[in-house]
């Protein structure tokens, strides 16, 4: 564990709960985080994750515009729901862009874990555009994701970061149920 995992971790926890609390900070202190767990990821050899890391940086700066700046009123994003053919073409696209990856990574690079760790990737991208856009449907993936990935970074070493996913997959549930009791829903 290095201070840079510690201070990833610690922007990583803040940036969590303020998205369950719907405060659009969220957004860039989710950034400084990113940026700093490509690098971590780069050190440990997972190159999916650290990819994430990088696309979850332009993600940001999407989720921080939909947050704020989106809707008729510029108002920003209300929670809503997917349609269930929607949440069936994220999954299958999740899944693909796993796949293909995983081929990439296990074929070009020396990853640690290229199949397992571009799966997750794959599944995370999802989850953060669905976030973005603020669909509830975001937390149960991101329940999925977290509890893989907490066995991942146990594996790798990575105990402070797997102590942080855990706390991720918590504020997960927390979210999901906050979100699903949000007004917009009921309109």
């Amino acid at each position: 564990m290095s201070g840079l995992e510690l201070f990833a971790a610690a922007l990583g926890v803040i940036a969590v709960w303020l998205t369950v609390k719907q405060n659009p900070w969220c957004w860039p202190i989710g950034l400084v985080m990113v940026l700093l767990y490509s690098w971590i990821f780069f050190e440990v050899k997972l190159y999916s994750d650290m990819l994430l890391q990088v696309i979850y940086a332009a993600l940001q700066l999407y989720g921080w515009w939909q947050w704020t700046r989106a809707g008729d009123t510029q108002d920003g994003r209300q929670v809503s729901r997917l349609d269930t053919r929607s949440v069936a073409i994220g999954l299958a696209v999740g899944a693909l862009g796993g796949l293909l990856l995983g081929a990439a990574m296990a074929h070009w690079t020396d990853a640690a874990q290229p199949w397992l760790d571009a799966a997750l990737t794959g599944f995370s991208l999802v989850a953060q555009g669905w976030m973005a856009q603020k669909r509830v449907q975001c937390w149960p993936l991101w329940i999925a994701v977290d509890v893989v990935f907490v066995g991942l970074f146990i594996y790798k070493g990575l105990y402070l970061t797997a102590a942080l996913y855990g706390l991720f997959l918590l504020l997960a549930v927390q979210g999901w149920r906050e979100w699903r009791a949000d007004p917009a829903l009921r309109t």
